[in-house]
């Protein structure tokens, strides 16, 4: 094939890609059935069952092999001649149902299947098909992985397994779909030092011969294969009992005391969400598993969830204290999917949201409720930002959608499934009232437990407990992408004001949008007293606004999901009087300002003046509103010789920020200062302010030589800044520095600092050492997504990876091409090089991957048109306040 023949092709592949999310974001055509078993989507026939497997596996941590034996109990609904299974990476020695061996064993690659054909039909009822198999310990984080990581007695490797959205068929065959859900009775061989874990506790444990151990699990609840979790390695478990659960932190040898603060985390969560639920988790221990590579979030296995190292260990002498907050809310999001998911599953990956959405919305709640002091909601609004600015866009997709194969699933995990959903789910709780909402998810839990369900059955749930019509109100923000719009216009009669409420689509770079409508729970009222109103907004409504010209704020408390469009007097009320909004509604409404500067309903100005408005406002949730708009046009302003202008001014309205909270804590301050000062240096740091950048120079110098000088809270960020500017001393430094510890937070932290560099041969050494094995798989990427966000270095990592596509790929796993270039290329904002996405062959393979890919090239468009229809008035605003200061 010519190459302008392959350059028509991917375009067409990418134009198929756009068409798929189109038809995606206008919505299903009819209500979502509850569920049912044989009408569940899948691959696999629903005429067979697994009830059980008995599972013994033999991993070789040498020769990175795996060889294995099931005994699978099956449940057959009418007579068959053959079976499917999931498997992929594998080789069947041998099958049979009870005495029969299979005629026939077919695996097909494509389809991650294999088939076992027999001489005559299975008889409909109960069997056992036994298999014999042998398969892959992968480097990569999919099925079961190898992790090798520096101790204080040299190099070790363990063992642990990753398996959602589907490659549980990575280690033994298996049905490998949500809605075939089995118990799972789990013997594994593993060298007599190791601690291993799984699912439940330990049954027994024998001699196995060469020093090796034999460990049998009890066998699990009935569950669906995705939450199997295998772990094994030189590890050590701290634990305590709460409410007849034994819950457990496990770690490599001589880090178990970091697992503390996780651990009492873990309890006061446990009794928390047996409250909140009504129904007590139900497996007798629950075990939080650290593992220094592999992957790098969190899986919610049952009975065994597995975190990256970092994202769970706090270690007081190195950890910012600040970092107990991101290791609370994801143990907190985990252990609700324990519920919401492992114990109520959805039946299919187009149900994914009732798992992401809900854990995230829970650990919000969790947060509100045991750490109040940490305005968990207030703090995360750039969660729901960063949602909505992709559910304006035209690849936006319906939080229940279609999903048809294993790499779709993949493309679901974004912030349309995780944070539109919480989103949702907040507002839903906010229209029932927080009791009747309780009610129902009690309700629900008790009802589908050790089942699968959908959408619907929650929302039958909850209209049954609360009695008002939550599908008619929540399918218009589950079933449809996009985003409500509510255009507000006041009137006035004598001294009485009258507000008038409309609703459109709201969209950014879509010129020919989907008409919709929602019925929107609109909360209103005024900001001088006065009881606040909910309208439900079923297309336009009229409502009573106070005095003439008193200010009236929407969405108040910043719950509904749904932006919203003032006329010029609601908009003038509210500005001047933005000083008496609570922080939410302060970054609320600067959020709703900049979402309209991007979707070309209102100039840059209207945004930056108000910026103006709040300037020396300290309150972090409302700096954040400020930042997140400046680093996005400071990104578009790379290689534009208006950017030194544009940073200028950047600093005059942060810098008066910093300079109130300063370089260190003052006695009693704001629990949220710490992480707002942090923020505010790194961020000064890459806007080039001088006077920073040296202290922080000077800081990382004393450091060196006593570590005790530079706070934990301030240390990612003087690192960062140390790396930024390093010269090649500074750079050799920070690499002995990541080389020497056998923490891994401390690796990622140098590391990266180094990645950051400014000076392109030292950039190039970064990326060179992503071809090494001297990181974890988990951080190679990390590494080189490092490089490429320096907007100097952008091309310089993206023609990297070209060059090094294969080795990258081959190390990296089958998810590198689906994602990895599509989000580098996201760095751009040019024409060309979303043409060059567009044209990028792998990144088209699978039709996952082609979602992945309209979605970075509408990204990297709309930056494009943005910086060329917007950018100009925002640099000339610029330049006529800098004139004025």
């Amino acid at each position: 094939m010519t190459a302008s023949r392959k350059q028509l092709l991917s375009r067409c592949i990418l134009r198929i890609g756009l068409m798929l999310l189109l038809l995606l974001a206008v919505g299903r055509a009819a209500a979502e059935p509850a569920f049912s078993f044989a009408a569940t989507p899948g691959k696999l026939p629903k005429t067979v069952a697994p009830i059980r497997y008995a599972l013994d596996l033999i991993p070789d941590l040498d020769k990175l092999s795996l060889s294995g034996s099931e005994v699978v109990d099956i449940e057959v609904m009418a007579p068959a001649e053959r079976l499917v299974l999931n498997a992929v990476d594998m080789t069947i020695d041998a099958a049979a149902v009870d005495s029969e061996a299979a005629s026939a064993i077919a695996p097909d690659a494509d389809a991650q299947t294999v088939t076992f054909a027999f001489p005559h039909p299975i008889a409909a009822g109960r069997h056992q098909l036994r298999i014999s198999f042998t398969g892959r310990i992968n480097r990569f984080g999919r099925g079961l992985f190898a992790v090798d990581y520096p101790a204080a007695d040299g190099r070790k490797r363990m063992i642990s397994s990753h398996l959602e959205p589907a490659d549980a068929r990575r280690i033994f065959p298996s049905w490998d779909e949500p809605a075939f859900k089995a118990s799972i009775a789990l013997t594994v061989t593993v060298p007599q030092a190791f601690l291993a874990v799984s699912n439940m506790p330990i049954a027994r444990e024998e001699p196995a011969g060469d020093d090796r151990k034999r460990v049998a699990f009890q066998p699990t609840p009935r569950m669906s294969s995705y939450l199997f979790v295998l772990a094994a390695g030189e590890l050590e478990r701290a634990s305590a009992d709460v409410d007849g659960v034994t819950v457990g932190v496990v770690a490599a040898r001589g880090k178990g005391q970091q697992g503390r603060y996780a651990l009492g985390s873990a309890v006061d969560l446990l009794r928390y969400y047996n409250d909140y639920f009504g129904v007590a988790y139900p497996l007798p221990k629950l075990d939080l598993i650290a593992v220094p590579g592999g992957f790098g979030g969190a899986m919610e296995n049952w009975g065994g969830i597995t975190f990256f190292e970092s994202r769970l260990l706090f270690d007081p002498a190195a950890s910012a204290s600040d970092a107990r907050r991101g290791i609370f809310n994801i143990i907190a999001h985990e252990m609700a999917h324990q519920w919401f998911r492992d114990l109520v599953t959805m039946a299919w990956w187009d149900n994914i949201w009732l798992n992401e959405g809900f854990a995230s919305w829970m650990q919000a709640k969790a947060a509100e409720a045991l750490h109040p002091d940490w305005r968990t909601w207030l703090n995360g609004n750039g969660f729901k930002q960063a949602a909505m600015g992709e559910d304006a866009r035209r690849t936006t997709h319906p939080i229940q959608h279609a999903i048809a194969n294993e790499s779709e699933a993949m493309a679901a995990f974004d912030s349309i499934t995780y944070a539109k959903g919480q989103a949702i789910i907040r507002m839903v709780e906010n229209y029932l009232g927080e009791d009747a909402f309780r009610a129902g998810i009690r309700a629900y839990m008790r009802e589908h437990a050790y089942s699968n369900t959908t959408t619907a059955d929650l929302w039958a749930a909850l209209e049954a407990a609360s009695g008002k019509p939550v599908a008619a109100v929540a399918s218009g923000f589950t079933e449809q992408g996009g985003i409500p719009l509510v255009i507000a216009q006041t009137s006035c009669a004598g001294d009485t004001q009258r507000i008038t409420l409309r609703q459109e689509r709201f969209t950014i770079h879509d010129p020919a949008p989907q008409p919709q409508h929602w019925r929107v729970p609109v909360v209103l009222g005024g900001i001088r007293g006065g009881t606040d109103a909910m309208v439900l907004l079923d297309g336009a409504a009229e409502v009573a606004g106070g005095r003439c010209g008193d200010p009236v704020k929407l969405n108040l408390g910043d719950v509904g999901y749904y932006r919203v469009q003032y006329d010029a007097a609601m908009l003038a009320a509210l500005t001047q009087s933005i000083d008496r909004l609570t922080p939410a509604d302060r970054s609320n409404l600067l959020g709703d300002a900049w979402a309209l500067v991007e979707a070309g309903r209102a100039a840059p100005a209207a945004f930056l003046e108000l910026v103006e408005r709040v300037a020396g406002d300290d309150d972090r949730a409302v700096v954040d509103q400020i930042i997140r708009p400046l680093t996005r046009i400071d990104h578009l302003q790379w290689g534009r010789p208006e950017r030194a202008a544009f940073q200028a001014y950047a600093r005059a309205v942060l810098r008066p920020v910093f300079d109130r909270i300063g370089w260190d804590p003052a006695p009693s301050e704001p629990a949220d200062h710490a992480l707002l000062r942090s923020r505010l240096i790194g961020l000064l740091g890459d806007f080039g302010d001088d006077a920073i950048v040296a202290e922080a120079k000077l800081r990382f110098a004393k450091f060196l030589g006593d570590p005790a000088s530079l706070p934990t809270a301030l240390r990612e960020t003087v690192t960062g800044l140390a790396g930024r500017y390093a010269d090649r001393a500074t750079y050799e430094t920070l690499l002995a520095l990541g080389r020497g510890t056998t923490s891994t937070e401390e690796r990622v932290r140098y590391y990266m600092a180094a990645a950051s560099a400014r000076d392109p041969v030292l950039a190039n050494e970064t990326l060179a050492i992503a071809l090494t094995d001297e990181l974890p798989t988990t951080l190679v990427g990390r590494l080189i997504s490092a490089v490429a966000s320096q907007g100097e270095h952008r091309d310089l990592a993206w023609n990297f990876v070209k060059a090094n596509f294969d080795a990258l790929a081959a190390k990296l796993g089958p998810s590198f091409q689906d994602n990895f270039p599509a989000s580098l290329l996201t760095n751009f904002t040019d024409a060309a090089h979303a043409e060059e996405l567009a044209n990028f062959a792998p990144a088209h393979a699978t039709s996952g991957g082609r979602i992945t890919a309209a979605r970075a090239y509408e990204r990297i468009m709309t930056a494009a048109d943005f910086s060329a229809q917007q950018l100009p008035a925002v640099n000339e605003w610029v330049k006529r306040r800098m004139a004025t200061r």
